[in-house]
């Protein structure tokens, strides 16, 4: 391992970041304290050029990973929510937080379980997928409340799709709700048509990414799932396994292995939870009634499904995270999609 001259551990903070220095021996050589900024943080690390230096990943963990790089620093990017010694410390301080990544950073940095910050070009792009779900959820909330007052008033808004809802809901709110639901309507159909805008731009940037076709052979797999698996993962060969994506995303039970005891809890939810809930909404629909194309993937799931409520929920994750190794071989081979990979290796045969 590569021995610097100096160790920097830095807890970050929206507007303020505590800095503590080691040397090479694992002595403190100074703490300060610099503002939030490109050049605050540059210009109070410029004595120590070189250093090897510990951040943790969350909102500017990316760009000041690039601005440090830049002035010739080498940054490691932890896992907060996987060191324990720090996120459920019984004395924690931001001081004693950016202490401990200076100490980790010098003696291993692997203790950190450090993260890779996607490029610049698909954080944008993701950016757009991600400003569209959060228009969707808003969206979700307002067609809510609007069903909810009607109910409360003893009335029922019509079943119909999100998209259709300010057409068909809007003539039949009654006259004495009108004031208060109108407005709410008039913005979900505005929101509407700014999801379908997203939708497009969405599309014309999938012609970038040519992987992304690749992904969308998979029943149930759109521009959507497609584009967010490539821009989140963004490089397949991360992975020395296929199988090892689905516990990056979060889609593996956690353990609870003791003795003859050996649990199986819930999902652990690491990982990004956007890309993990496009999953499993690609899996609803592979296990769901609008479905008409049977696959290997479909019978797997709708077998574990056998049982009540409960098995179906765990049915629509095990089919996430079956669809997520799927995904990933797809990208890695470049392999022409079989629903039943069985049947074709035995006509090949």
């Amino acid at each position: 391992m590569k021995k610097y001259s100096t160790y920097v551990g830095m807890d970050c903070g929206d507007r303020l970041h505590r800095v503590v220095v080691l040397d090479g021996d694992g002595d403190e050589v100074t703490r300060m304290t610099l503002r939030n900024g490109y050049e605050d943080v540059c210009d109070g690390l410029a004595e120590f050029p070189s250093s090897l230096v510990a951040i943790e990943v969350g909102t500017h963990s990316r760009w000041l990973q690039r601005a440090l790089e830049e002035s010739g620093h080498t940054v490691v990017v932890a896992n907060a929510r996987r060191l324990p010694a720090i996120t459920h410390s019984a004395q924690k301080t931001d001081w004693r937080d950016a202490e401990m990544l200076a100490r980790l950073v010098r003696f291993d940095p692997s203790l950190l379980f450090p993260i890779v910050h996607r490029g610049r070009e698909a954080q944008l792009d993701l950016a757009v997928l991600k400003a569209r779900d959060a228009v969707v959820r808003v969206r979700t909330a307002l067609i809510n409340t609007v069903r909810g007052l009607l109910k409360s008033e003893g009335f029922r808004a019509p079943s119909c799709s999100a998209d259709a809802f300010a057409k068909k809901v809007g003539p039949t709110i009654p006259k004495e709700l009108a004031q208060a639901l109108a407005p709410l309507v008039e913005e979900i159909g505005a929101l509407t048509e700014r999801i379908h805008a997203y939708d497009s731009t969405i599309s014309a940037m999938a012609k970038r990414y040519p992987e992304v076709e690749l992904l969308r052979q998979v029943t149930g797999v759109g521009p959507l799932t497609s584009m967010g698996f490539v821009l989140t993962l963004e490089d397949p060969d991360r992975f020395a396994s296929s199988r090892k994506v689905g516990a990056y995303l979060g889609l593996t039970p956690r353990k609870d292995q003791s003795g003859d005891m050996d649990k199986e809890l819930r999902i652990t939810k690491h990982g990004d939870d956007y890309l993990r809930r496009l999953l499993v909404s690609a899996a609803q629909y592979i296990l769901g009634p609008l479905n008409k194309k049977d696959s290997a993937l479909r019978q797997f799931g709708l077998r574990l499904a056998q049982g009540g409520k409960r098995a179906k929920k765990r049915a629509v994750v095990a089919v996430a995270r079956k669809l997520a190794v799927l995904l990933h071989r797809l990208w890695v081979t470049g392999e022409v999609y079989e629903a039943f990979p069985e049947h074709a290796k035995t006509e090949a045969a």
